[in-house]
């Protein structure tokens, strides 16, 4: 389903970075839920961020994993814990197809 349309000065709000996966761990009592620790680059620091793809992806091929992550969104407990941003991943036929760059790059570059 196609959503409404947003200006741009709406888009230009997000801030889309960068992000490379430092550690990744499984949430006790989740079967969806896993950790990770993301570095975002000196200006944004390290931030953990819960997402729901625990049965698709193990822990360990993640760790080093470069990704696209949402950084200025409002934080939000699940499980008790917070997840301080979002990654992005394309609704796959089978599985989330995460969203990264197709070359090597620095922790925080902003995409724009």
């Amino acid at each position: 389903m196609l959503k409404s349309t947003i200006s741009f000065s709406e888009f230009a709000k997000l801030d889309l970075r960068i992000g490379l996966v430092k550690d990744a761990s499984e949430m006790a009592g989740s079967d969806r839920l896993l950790k990770l620790t993301v570095d975002l680059g000196e200006e944004v620091g390290e931030r953990i961020i819960l997402t729901g793809i625990k049965e698709f992806y193990s822990t360990k091929e993640l760790i080093g994993k470069l990704i696209v992550v949402v950084v200025n969104l409002e934080p939000r407990k699940m499980m008790g814990e917070e997840s301080q941003g979002m990654l992005l991943a394309a609704n796959g036929q089978n599985k989330p197809i995460l969203l990264k760059p197709s070359k090597k790059i620095k922790p925080g570059t902003p995409i724009k």
